[in-house]
């Protein structure tokens, strides 16, 4: 369960720009999660409740924005959805495909006190 580390990630990272930043405590976290970015959104909500005890994000609210999987077809020659890794282009069936987008997950925007 890789989504306890993303979540020790996570903490960190607003444990650092706390200072910078000029907040004392997290009320809410947006995270953009791709559907190609290889993460149990459910894990990673349990995770980050268990993470952030005692922390300056303790009680914290969890926002998952979910992003579409994007995905280059080399023969059409365009972008075209995409479920999960190795789909098919749902326009031509070719293999020949490199994800382009909704392969990430980051810290889009805080509440913070």
């Amino acid at each position: 369960m890789h989504e306890m580390s993303l979540c020790e990630s996570i903490l960190q990272t607003l444990e650092q720009q706390a200072p910078l930043q000029n907040y004392a405590k997290v009320k809410t976290v947006w995270l953009e999660i791709g559907a190609l970015a290889g993460v149990e959104i459910e894990a990673l909500k349990f995770s980050f409740d268990l993470v952030v005890k005692g922390s300056l994000a303790d009680a914290a609210k969890l926002e998952i924005i979910e992003i579409p999987g994007e995905a280059w077809c080399m023969p059409c020659g365009r972008n075209v959805p995409v479920r999960q890794l190795y789909d098919e282009c749902p326009l031509c069936g070719s293999h020949q495909i490199q994800v382009s987008g909704g392969d990430q997950m980051r810290i889009k925007e805080l509440e913070v006190e």
